[in-house]
């Protein structure tokens, strides 16, 4: 069963500000190491910080949960490239999408029960 769906569009210069500004301490506030460590093996990681910064808003908002913490997501790609999401203390389902242009990063997620 769909527990609900969430869209999110950021703009990647708002994240590179934000790293630009506050450094480690913006990152390690909103993204796990993990998530970090796959944006910095990229040459340029901003869209990568900004594509996991959309998918963790798409799944708040499908979830309708304010007690989920930013660190309670986990965003991953599996060995095959595509998104995967883990949420701590949590049992959904959640089929994820992210992509980038230049300039911007969009995230769709769909959460289910695992029923």
């Amino acid at each position: 069963m769909i527990i609900g769906s969430g869209i999110d569009i950021i703009e990647i210069e708002r994240i590179r500000s934000a790293v630009k500004t506050w450094g480690d301490r913006f990152l390690t506030r909103v993204l796990n190491p993990k998530e970090i460590a796959y944006a910095k093996s990229h040459t340029v990681p901003y869209q990568h910080y900004a594509g996991r910064f959309a998918a963790k808003e798409a799944i708040y908002k499908a979830l309708g949960n304010k007690k989920i913490s930013w660190k309670d997501i986990t965003v991953i790609n599996n060995p095959e490239g595509k998104p995967e999401c883990h949420i701590k203390g949590l049992k959904h389902r959640v089929h994820l999408s992210i992509s980038h242009s230049k300039f911007y990063a969009v995230a769709s997620a769909v959460v289910e029960t695992k029923d």
